[in-house]
């Protein structure tokens, strides 16, 4: 299990923006591919954004596309997620993960949650209409 603190969350009008942090006290962070969830009210988790270990290779759902970016910073073991163009379907508790394996696959990032197994304690976001 790898430590992970999230931070950022909170309350943003439609086409702000809000960039999001993960932090980790383990220091083969850096030896993992992390990524972003999320939690819809009422829904079942769902896939946001990955960023590979090593190659920095990002993936994102379809819906986030274009709006969200990942990115990490492996000398202060932070993941991060910056997300603009907001809209009122970002509304969620976003979680950070780190996958399972230790330098897992670098040549295609994993999306379903079954990966990863250490979890942030997740952050609201609110965007409201």
């Amino acid at each position: 299990q790898v430590p992970l603190v999230e931070s950022g969350g909170g309350l943003v009008q439609a086409g702000g923006s809000l960039s999001l942090s993960c932090a980790s006290s383990d220091r083969s962070f850096s030896d993992y591919t992390v990524a972003w969830f999320r939690q819809p009210p009422g829904k079942e988790r769902e896939f946001v954004a990955v960023i590979t270990w090593g190659t920095d290779r990002s993936s994102y759902a379809d819906s986030v596309k274009g709006r969200f970016t990942i990115s990490r910073d492996n000398n202060k073991n932070t993941l991060y997620l910056q997300m603009n163009s907001l809209k009122p379907e970002d509304t969620a508790v976003y979680f950070c993960a780190v996958e399972s394996r230790r330098f897992g696959s670098i040549s295609s990032a994993p999306r379903g949650a079954e990966n990863f197994g250490s979890w942030g304690q997740g952050t609201q976001v609110t965007v409201s209409s």
